[in-house]
């Protein structure tokens, strides 16, 4: 009962009015008034004093105690927020749009810690394209989705997790592969299989940079038969090393004008999440940021 009356006398005192009060409180405004007449009568002191051209006048205790007060609502607010967090995550599903290679090199660290933490919730996971990423938040399809920063033309909240370098790849034996770094200028010679949608515009702007046009031979849509290709002997390709890095039978080297995509947890709203979605949130964001401090680019 006397925290209900600490949480009454503080919003008195923030509005400045009983009436006020008792309105924002949903209250009757004789029920404000007992209210704070029985926290005075209990300690047997004055605490507001009613002065009708000043308004409500805050007396010497009364301003001590509110401070004492407002603190254990604060933490009252804090015990309501973490038992209700904690219920909510008794059960639930988390809906994950990611691309190929993140959903292997990213997705599997947040969420072994993660379930750690939460072992009932449940994860949904769609794999797909940049464009369709974006098109399953428009859609209500995922709650969150892994998507390249550089890509978004969205009002979607993004938190950072890792800046992904753009190298470039060729096949086993290729004369790149004794070289410590690459020159952008010695690929426009070579045979160049040109990625048709996704990381394409990462690629266009390398060469748009050095003035350069590639020798294209082939435009290829999956990255998946980028790599085949290149594998092949097709071609080489500039890309994503998250993804080509694992890639079989293909060596990849640094540009020596390094080249960047920054890589994201992207989601609607933060107001909006349930919490099952900001623990996750949280559990991405210290895995990262420590990492990220660890080693710096």
């Amino acid at each position: 009962m006397s925290v209900a009356r600490f949480e009454i006398f503080s919003k008195v005192v923030e509005l400045g009015s009983f009436t006020k009060a008792a309105e924002r409180l949903n209250m009757t405004q004789s029920a404000v008034s007992h209210a704070v007449a029985g926290l005075e009568s209990e300690w047997g002191i004055t605490l507001l004093i009613r002065d009708r051209k000043k308004g409500l006048i805050l007396t010497e205790v009364g301003q001590k105690t509110l401070i004492y007060m407002r603190e254990i609502l604060n933490q009252m607010e804090k015990i309501k927020q973490e038992v209700a967090f904690a219920s909510n995550l008794e059960a639930g599903t988390i809906r994950i749009g990611s691309f190929a290679s993140a959903t292997s090199c990213i997705l599997p660290k947040i969420i072994s810690k993660f379930h750690k933490k939460h072992p009932n919730i449940e994860f949904v996971f769609f794999e797909g394209t940049y464009e369709e990423i974006i098109e399953w938040f428009e859609t209500g399809v995922i709650d969150i989705g892994i998507v390249v920063q550089q890509n978004m033309n969205t009002k979607l909240n993004v938190l950072p997790l890792i800046k992904d370098k753009m190298v470039v790849a060729f096949p086993e034996g290729h004369r790149f592969q004794d070289e410590k770094t690459i020159d952008i200028q010695d690929l426009q010679e070579e045979p160049f299989i040109m990625p048709k949608g996704g990381y394409r515009t990462h690629v266009d702007e390398i060469f748009s940079q050095a003035k350069i046009k590639p020798l294209v031979r082939f435009e290829v849509q999956d990255c998946a038969t980028i790599a085949s290709m290149v594998q092949e002997g097709l071609g080489i390709t500039i890309g994503p090393e998250l993804f080509l890095k694992d890639q079989p039978k293909i060596k990849i080297g640094n540009l020596k004008e390094l080249n960047w995509r920054s890589v994201a947890l992207a989601y609607p709203s933060i107001q909006c999440a349930s919490p099952a979605v900001q623990a996750f949130l949280i559990v991405a964001q210290g895995i990262f940021t420590n990492e990220n401090e660890s080693h710096p680019n």
